[in-house]
């Protein structure tokens, strides 16, 4: 465990207290830590997390283009779909079940970067992955980097404060991120271009790609719709990029205990299945902490998800070559049980006489 304790940069204000307990930073010492690491002045090394904001300024400036100059009723409703369902979903698909867990693998090189690139590159690949194994082991424990319970703003700006890399593993511990990151195709440092970087990714390679796919995007969407639809995705997108960062507050409860019997299975942590984000993004997020590693989340009839229709397509056409799904499992250990009948003994013999629920 020594390793997913050291993997992320400790924050100034450390994981735990003196007492052991989650570290708490007042408001002032968050914003103090999201500066401090966003200035690439005082450290190169800052250059992922600044590139990270600097993509959602670039996006925030289309987004205003859309709502002042090129507003409709139309194209609000496609921005709508677009942030929330398109952008959401594969969200889902690419960062959190294939480059995280390996729930599924493709059949070859080219399906892996066709979905990378369905969407809006915004979200760097480390940033997501290697933090989101360390959120798993030490879900709502100190160390966690979104942990609820730390309040909004811990969860909200975690991808700067919490979720980089440590930028001081020794080359043992670097290999073993790489490990972690060699299915998803990004093109990574050696440990001496880390030692200078700070980051798994190379700045060159990372840079250029967000540019080829903005490019692409923006050239397909100008064609489709003018400037208008391109202004209103690349807008829509930019709002997916800020609200994506609440997520881990609700889906675990604001830092309180809100799971429900018979809809919340999981009790090892706080995470909780929520109707919004499960229907728009197949993020039915109690089902993935008891199964994390199943290309598939939604379990029971009404928890529609979008992510695995796309998994199980690519899949049908050879696009994918294998996938987990613990459906199975998930109704054979916590549905079938609370459907069986309970026995019923008679007073006088102790005999089972008849079952009834």
């Amino acid at each position: 465990m020594a390793f997913i304790h050291d993997v992320l940069e400790r924050p100034s204000y450390g994981w735990k207290d003196e007492n052991g307990n989650l570290a708490k930073p007042a408001p002032g010492q968050i914003f103090k830590e999201f500066f401090s690491r966003l200035n690439i002045f005082r450290s190169k090394k800052n250059w992922l997390s600044f590139m990270s904001w600097a993509m959602v300024a670039v996006l925030a400036v289309f987004l205003l283009l859309f709502v002042f100059k090129y507003f409709s009723l139309q194209g609000l409703i496609i921005a709508f779909v677009y942030s929330m369902v398109v952008m959401g979903t594969h969200g889902t698909i690419w960062y959190h079940r294939y480059c995280t867990h390996g729930a599924y693998k493709f059949s070859n090189n080219f399906w892996r970067f066709v979905t990378q690139n369905l969407t809006l590159k915004i979200i760097p690949e480390e940033i997501y992955a290697i933090s989101h194994h360390v959120h798993h082991a030490l879900s709502d424990t100190p160390g966690d980097p979104y942990n609820a319970q730390g309040g909004f703003l811990y969860c909200f700006l975690a991808d700067v404060n919490h979720q980089p890399i440590n930028r001081n593993m020794n080359e043992k511990d670097y290999q073993r991120c790489l490990t972690l990151m060699k299915h998803t195709g990004v093109t990574c440092n050696s440990y001496t271009q880390y030692q200078k970087w700070g980051s798994l990714a190379k700045p060159f390679n990372m840079i250029l790609g967000v540019i080829a796919n903005w490019a692409f995007w923006f050239t397909v969407f100008y064609l489709i719709g003018g400037p208008a639809l391109a202004c209103a995705i690349f807008g829509a997108a930019g709002f997916w990029a800020v609200g994506v960062r609440t997520f881990n507050y609700e889906g675990h409860g604001k830092g309180e205990d809100k799971r429900r019997e018979g809809i919340d299975h999981n009790r090892k942590d706080m995470s909780v299945n929520q109707l919004w984000p499960g229907l728009v993004a197949g993020e039915w997020h109690n089902n993935h902490h008891l199964f994390p590693k199943s290309a598939r989340s939604g379990f029971k009839p009404y928890q529609i998800d979008m992510a695995w229709v796309y998994i199980k397509l690519m899949y049908t056409f050879g696009a994918v070559s294998q996938y987990k799904d613990s459906k199975a499992q998930f109704l054979k250990e916590y549905v079938q049980p609370a459907l069986q009948p309970e026995p019923v003994y008679c007073p006088q013999t102790g005999k089972q006489i008849f079952a009834t629920k």
